[in-house]
């Protein structure tokens, strides 16, 4: 018997859309109806730099790693493996100790050091419902999707990001208030790049709101001023002049520079009282995760693609 919670998710995704129903059909498991298909996937003999450089190129936050004879998944590595190997957590020993803190050896190590070889992975026959909760119960933003449990030969991919632009006009009941995070974790613009990792690695987050005063601002309290992301972390870390500058191999030369330089200025912000369903438009129109809400200027939370997942579960009680 189905639990209480994948029903009023069923009722969630069914609701209010021809077009969206069209896609819950039984094929091959419903999964697959919002699956990508063709996956770029790479090696385990892949350097971390090679890695890191692809997802920036594409606009991933993660890379399955398969066989290249088989397409067998072997293990997945995602932003935040990358960002634990720039100092945020303990991924950056490969670069401490084993390398004697020499950076440029360090990110030519192949990302077999640093993948999750134990990846949760679905089959092409599991349903869309089944996936969001598992990801929900596991905090897990995507799965690789294989054809078996047995050969795990992969054949798509599924993430949070897929289901944002599914629902997108859809949630017109739920506001963002009543889903957003509203305990903040926030940074300052002198924080170095390894301090904004560790705070990602840390608490699990993908992006940190950056305070501080407003230029030629006679106010004292700090404001919204930027947004910091694992995509800009990977983005400083994956460009080739960066490499031109260094004035030494050490890892600190990078690991140094403050968030002000790679941070996004221009933050895209939302109020408290907009639909989820509007929500989940802008999400897709920017190509971005998650938006701090904002009042008045002031920082009242942040909402991400996971929230969305937690509304679809949580509606229609």
């Amino acid at each position: 018997m189905k639990n209480r919670s994948t029903i009023n998710l069923r009722k969630s995704m069914d609701r209010g859309s021809v077009e969206l129903g069209s896609k819950l059909h039984e094929h091959d498991g419903d999964i697959m109806t919002l699956a990508k298909k063709k996956v770029i996937s790479v090696p385990p003999s892949t350097s971390i730099k090679e890695a890191a450089e692809k997802m920036v190129d594409h606009k991933f936050r993660r890379l399955p790693v398969t066989d290249p004879g088989s397409d067998k998944l072997l293990g997945i590595v995602t932003s935040m493996d990358i960002l634990n190997f720039l100092g945020g957590g303990k991924k950056f020993n490969i670069m401490e100790e084993k390398h004697e803190d020499n950076f440029l050896a360090a990110i030519n190590e192949p990302i077999r050091e640093i993948m999750t070889r134990d990846v949760k992975f679905m089959t092409h026959k599991d349903s869309i419902v089944e996936c969001v909760v598992e990801m929900l119960n596991g905090d897990i933003g995507a799965f690789p999707i294989v054809d078996n449990d047995n050969n795990r030969k992969l054949t798509g991919m599924i993430t949070e990001r897929d289901f944002v632009l599914a629902m997108a006009g859809i949630l017109t009941d739920e506001l963002v208030e009543d889903f957003m995070t509203k305990k903040v974790i926030t940074t300052t613009l002198g924080t170095p790049i390894e301090g904004s990792s560790k705070i990602m690695v840390r608490n699990s987050l993908r992006r940190i709101p950056v305070l501080g005063k407003e230029e030629k601002s006679s106010h004292p309290e700090e404001k919204l001023v930027g947004i910091v992301t694992s995509n800009d972390i990977l983005k400083f870390f994956a460009d080739n002049e960066l490499f031109t500058k260094m004035e030494s191999e050490s890892g600190l030369d990078i690991l140094n520079r403050k968030i002000s330089e790679i941070m996004e200025k221009k933050v895209v912000t939302i109020e408290p009282l907009t639909r989820l369903g509007d929500l989940c438009e802008l999400l897709n129109e920017k190509n971005i995760g998650g938006v701090p809400v904002i009042k008045n200027n002031e920082l009242l939370g942040i909402i991400t693609e996971k929230d969305v997942l937690k509304a679809m579960k949580t509606t229609n009680n």
